[in-house]
């Protein structure tokens, strides 16, 4: 990865976006692509939608990735100027002991430091040392006088885990929140790659998308509004590659192994297919990850939108998720690039997605003795069998 691809996802990582709290990140995609795309728009609930105009008529293609990240918010300030707190999407609370945090408080321009705070081993009974403490009962010191954490902190401030980008071992990084910013890198990334080189025949919307982690309320309304003809949404998957997991429930998933394609029913088969076929084509490793239900990605989201969107998943695998040093293979990310834009560029008019009607063309819907002109008598029914 150059340096300068590094350099934006480092400021992306490190720059904070609890849920409901994505602007600045927002801002850093809206500055980016202004100057690739041929539209940029941040809607109501703050997603940015980039879009690149195709140079024909294909389907038009979005690709979703979520701006937001885990983190803390205050639900209480004592006396003594210790913060009280509350999860915003899933915080492990086993993690938090001894953690140093940011706190984004209102009334101040830089973050506040502080450290969760819990009693020490030694004045904790035997049998409570083997327990998790609950996140109710920790607290953030501040390090500040009561009077002065009033002054500067709200409840409802957001918090976020005080650490950053770093590069380890061979080809390896971490960082909190690559889940999911390491999908907008990706997101960005395509659309300018798309925009430098040859462009697809529909137009192609980069989705920067907001509080995934409580819901894919982003993903529902960028998809409802967006309205493609296909999507595909980026995410982190569980690496399953080290100590302690089960391979024969979570499957075989690899750092380093190249870009995981779901498989499921909340994917569409023929997405599916054109996306392991995109990756052949460019002779780019992958790997394939079974989803038996609904995914917790935006997938799940774009799939339902309207009368229903075809949808794709593509993830990297990741060690560690929602704790503040999750790891990534940084040649995935590059192709997964390479993966969703050789998908992007491959679709073209023709192209179906109603299962099972892939490659039969329009012959199903029309008559040889009469035009098509979408009356419903010349539609063929089908019922949930299959059958005509």
């Amino acid at each position: 990865m150059k340096k300068k691809q590094v350099k934006f996802l480092k400021k992306l990582l490190e720059t904070p976006s609890a849920t409901g709290t994505e602007i600045a990140v927002a801002r850093l995609v809206r500055e980016r692509l202004a100057d690739s795309a041929d539209e940029v728009e941040t809607n109501v609930m703050g997603s940015v939608h980039a879009t690149l105009k195709g140079a024909g008529a294909g389907p038009s293609l979005m690709l979703s990735a979520h701006m937001d990240e885990i983190g803390l918010m205050v639900t209480y300030i004592s006396d003594e100027g210790f913060l009280s707190v509350a999860s915003v999407g899933g915080v492990d609370a086993a993690v938090l002991p001894g953690m140093r945090v940011d706190v984004h408080a209102s009334e101040s321009v830089e973050p506040l430091r502080g450290v969760v705070g819990r009693k020490p081993i030694h004045l904790i009974e035997p049998d409570e040392r083997k327990k998790v403490t609950p996140l109710d009962k920790l607290v953030i010191d501040l390090g500040l006088p009561a009077k002065k954490v009033k002054k500067l902190v709200r409840v409802g401030d957001v918090i976020t885990f005080g650490v950053g980008f770093e590069r380890f071992g061979e080809g390896m990084a971490v960082s909190r929140a690559f889940d999911d910013k390491a999908g907008v890198w990706v997101a960005v990334r395509v659309l300018e790659e798309l925009a430098r080189g040859e462009r697809p025949a529909g137009d192609f919307v980069c989705a920067a998308t907001v509080q995934e982690e409580i819901g894919t309320r982003g993903a529902e309304t960028s998809a409802y509004s967006v309205f493609p003809d296909v999507g595909i949404a980026f995410d982190v998957t569980h690496a399953t590659d080290y100590p302690g997991i089960d391979k024969t429930k979570h499957g075989d998933i690899v750092c380093g192994g190249g870009p995981v394609i779901a498989r499921g029913p909340n994917i569409n088969p023929e997405v599916f297919e054109r996306l392991v076929a995109a990756a052949e084509a460019e002779g780019l490793p992958y790997q394939v990850e079974a989803e038996p239900g609904v995914t917790g990605t935006d997938a799940r989201a774009i799939q339902m939108a309207r009368g229903g969107i075809p949808t794709g998943l593509v993830s990297v695998a990741l060690r560690y998720m929602h704790t503040p040093t999750e790891v990534v293979c940084l040649d995935d990310l590059e192709a997964t690039v390479k993966l969703i834009a050789r998908f992007a560029r491959d679709l073209d008019e023709d192209a179906c997605f109603v299962p099972g009607m892939a490659g039969a063309g329009a012959t199903l819907f029309e008559s040889e003795d009469e035009p098509a002109d979408d009356e419903p008598s010349m539609r063929a029914q089908f019922d949930e069998t299959g059958a005509e």
